[in-house]
């Protein structure tokens, strides 16, 4: 058993704010000797149990409960607390050797798996949970999913609420940030999503997913500074061989939605011309699949073609 010496050792006076009485099956109850076998050992078979060793006179234990009982409350079922008076039931914090409280033992499979003494803060006790049930992610994960199907189906609107809504919650959560970048691409709001980048942390600026949504605005402003595309094919079909005409006329095709045949052009660049304005069609091939994210279906393909190109 791993006892965590978080407190001091013999903190000897305190009580308890003795809240959450619950039934057998509630997530933060009162437990006694008598039920100790059925609400602690007989429970922990099947989700983690805390168990919250106070005494009435222990102000310490004024402090930590309260903050157990949130973090076990916003668990939201994964791990059960129950507390128990040693003055009213002295044998069983007896057998376990314990002399000062707060002490909190965790219960895994009929046994005590880890602990602390003392009134910890809000987030180590939370680190202390999730050690022992994993990060709780409160349906982010779900909603993150959710908008990146949304936008990739162009329900541009619906992306963005959750992205929104998701930072409301996180307001760092860097998936809802660059998702959020990426939705307001894809509707052409470039400003808004310049705004957004910017409210990247320092720390996070050279993360994959903000590389990508960078890239994905980078285009994006490319393409917006070519015109239209009937002018560009009208300038490609006078001189196929005209490389920056093909050029510029697959970054307009990408800001279009038109993946594949932006792919084509730049290929095809890439095929008559490796070394074209100094590589030029190969490094925008690279920006697009950093866009596109690695594993995009035109990415994987695209790879595979140019190293078929390059190599051959």
């Amino acid at each position: 058993m791993l006892l965590n010496q978080a407190g001091a050792k013999g903190a000897g006076a305190g009580a308890s704010t003795s809240a959450g009485n619950g039934a057998a099956g509630g997530d933060i109850i009162d437990t006694t000797t008598q039920t100790f076998m059925a609400e602690v050992m007989e429970e922990s078979k099947r989700r983690p149990v805390l168990v919250d060793f106070w005494a009435p006179w222990c102000g310490p234990c004024k402090t930590l409960t309260p903050v157990i009982e949130k973090v076990v409350k916003a668990a939201k079922g994964k791990v059960r607390l129950a507390k128990l008076n040693i003055d009213d039931h002295p044998v069983i914090p007896g057998k376990l050797g314990i002399q000062s409280v707060p002490t909190v033992y965790a219960f895994v499979n009929g046994q005590p798996v880890d602990g602390f003494q003392g009134a910890l803060p809000e987030g180590q006790v939370k680190a202390f949970i999730d050690r022992l049930i994993g990060p709780a992610d409160d349906g982010l994960e779900e909603a993150l999913a959710a908008a990146d199907g949304a936008l990739a189906q162009g329900d541009l609107t619906a992306a963005a609420e959750i992205f929104v809504g998701v930072l409301g919650e996180e307001p760092d959560n860097l998936k809802a940030l660059t998702g959020l970048v990426r939705t307001q691409v894809a509707a052409g709001a470039l400003e808004q999503a310049k705004a957004t980048l910017a409210m990247v942390p320092a720390d996070k600026q050279n993360d994959p997913l903000v590389n990508a949504a960078r890239a994905a605005l980078d285009v994006a402003e490319q393409a917006a500074a070519l015109g239209d595309l009937a002018t560009l094919e009208a300038k490609l079909d006078l001189d196929p061989s005209d490389h920056q005409a093909r050029f510029d006329l697959a970054l307009a095709l990408n800001g279009k939605g038109r993946r594949e045949q932006a792919l084509i052009h730049l290929l095809d660049i890439v095929k008559r011309d490796r070394a074209w304005n100094e590589d030029a069609a190969r490094k925008q091939l690279v920006q697009l699949f950093e866009a596109w994210g690695p594993t995009d279906p035109l990415t994987i393909s695209g790879r595979k073609k140019l190293s078929a190109i390059m190599f051959a």
